[in-house]
């Protein structure tokens, strides 16, 4: 019977890490968009904003939801890509064996 040998969590090969600004408050945004087409996408399923007669218009609706979010998030959305960059900016403390 062979044994699988893993190394323990702390001598695996240090993951590479990115921190250009420009590529951190992209990934923010969209992550922001995210977040607010599923509160728009949740808020219409729910009946608050009225229910689809076809699919073609609920096609079209979940299109104008994400084209919405996407740029409410550009514009500063509800602040939530501001947290992500200001979380991830600041130095994570080493893991405490």
């Amino acid at each position: 019977m062979s044994s699988i040998s893993m190394p323990p969590l702390g001598l695996a090969a240090p993951a590479t890490r990115t921190d250009d600004p420009a590529k951190v408050r992209d990934a923010a945004k969209q992550f922001e968009a995210l977040l607010i087409g599923q509160i728009l996408h949740s808020a219409r399923e729910s009946g608050w904003l009225g229910t689809p007669e076809d699919p073609s218009s609920d096609c079209a609706t979940d299109y104008a939801e994400q084209q919405f979010a996407v740029v409410m998030a550009q514009a500063g959305g509800l602040g939530i890509a501001n947290m992500v960059q200001r979380g991830l900016k600041e130095p994570t403390p080493p893991p405490a064996y």
